[in-house]
């Protein structure tokens, strides 16, 4: 393909040396369009086999269907155990109760610390 491309560019370096300018408008076919025309027509894209694919694709394996959750059998007898178990927040907020020595004021501090306003800048002269 390149040695066309050769000749074309070739071809059209003659055509611009023997072109003048005139003022009538002369008809000129392009040669490099022709040849590119003509190249196309005539490709024709090698054979792809059909077994061609092999190696470069994995086979499709479709994954296990999901299976339905089964419900309890005997659901009365586990509502009543669930009923009957004791709450385990009571200890966890127990340990985690944080003393007002240990630095923390509340939330009520803190959002009137948020509320109060910003200290006017001092101005310092020289």
């Amino acid at each position: 393909m390149s040695s066309i491309l050769r000749q074309a560019s070739g071809l059209a370096r003659q055509a611009s040396r023997a072109r003048t300018f005139t003022t009538s408008a002369v008809a000129r076919k392009d040669l490099v369009q022709d040849l590119y025309v003509r190249e196309i027509k005539a490709y024709k894209p090698a054979a792809v086999a059909k077994d061609a694919h092999v190696g470069s694709v994995k086979q499709l394996s479709l994954p296990t269907s999901p299976k339905a959750p089964a419900l309890p059998t005997d659901l009365a007898s586990e509502l009543s155990a669930y009923d009957a178990a004791e709450p385990t927040i009571a200890e966890a907020t127990g340990a985690t109760t944080a003393k007002p020595e240990d630095g923390v004021k509340g939330a009520d501090a803190f959002l009137n610390f948020l509320e109060q306003d910003l200290p006017k800048p001092v101005e310092h002269h020289h």
